[in-house]
């Protein structure tokens, strides 16, 4: 398996995969697809990643901006990250956010933030920090990955593509 950028051949089959590893999800309102489609469409994916072997696309993981009030540069929010779900419980999905993080990192970013499964992502080092706040989240889902020494505080917004058309 290798991680790579995705390429255009691979939009439709992330769409496919993504759509496919939320199905019935009680967590999900179903727009993961969507919110990848929108993201890119208004070109505000900083990372857009694929697991895959050979041709065939086994997950897809998404970074774009976020904006944290009062203003913080670098930071990135992770989401949606989906495995196939046949292929899901080997580690792929981890090794998606590895290699996404390695990359912010490399790009010199400040920090990330997720909604998320804490049991899941507590494993990368995310953590709850109450000096960012996400508002609609509970707060217990809301969690941060400091990138640098630079302590912040605030209000997050993720791209206004994250949640409808812009």
């Amino acid at each position: 398996m290798i991680i790579r950028p995705e390429s255009d051949r691979d939009r439709a089959v992330i769409h496919e995969v993504t759509a496919a590893a939320f199905a019935g999800q009680p967590y999900s309102d179903q727009s993961e697809p969507l919110i990848i489609d929108r993201l890119r469409a208004a070109d505000a994916l900083t990372l857009s990643l694929v697991a895959a072997e050979g041709d065939e696309v086994l997950g897809h993981i998404a970074f774009s901006p976020v904006t944290i009030t009062p203003p913080a540069t670098g930071w990135y929010g992770l989401g949606p990250v989906s495995v196939r779900p046949d292929k899901q419980g080997q580690g792929i999905g981890s090794t998606l956010v590895r290699e996404g993080l390695d990359k912010l990192r490399a790009l010199g970013a400040a920090g990330c933030v997720l909604a998320g499964n804490p049991a899941f992502y507590q494993r990368f080092g995310f953590r709850n920090d109450p000096a960012l706040v996400f508002p609609g989240c509970a707060p217990q889902y809301f969690l941060v990955l400091a990138l640098s020494e630079a302590r912040v505080s605030g209000t997050v917004a993720y791209h206004p593509a994250f949640f409808g058309p812009v």
